[in-house]
């Protein structure tokens, strides 16, 4: 697990970046901005949060990816996982 430390998230379909603190969860950011996105179990093992990465380094903190679907980096859990990068891209 990487040290926690703050991040942008940028939303492909709205263009709007979004500074993720290092103490909160990028659904907890998006939801304080009125973005609702679907989440269930707040932990990545269900899977209904996934969304597509469009640019960016993932820091994958799910149990719901494959090693060979991180290792691709095309899949990402924002109610858990975090990014490497300074910024990912969504497709949100």
């Amino acid at each position: 697990m990487s040290e926690e430390r703050s991040f942008e998230v940028k939303l492909a379909k709205s263009g709007k970046v979004l500074t993720i603190p290092a103490d909160k969860s990028i659904v907890e950011i998006l939801y304080e901005n009125d973005i609702h996105h679907p989440i269930s179990c707040e932990q990545g093992i269900c899977a209904t949060c996934i969304v597509k990465v469009l640019e960016g380094e993932p820091d994958h903190r799910d149990s719901i990816l494959t090693n060979d679907e991180r290792n691709v980096n095309r899949e990402f859990t924002p109610c858990c996982s975090r990014a490497f990068s300074d910024l990912i891209v969504l497709d949100i």
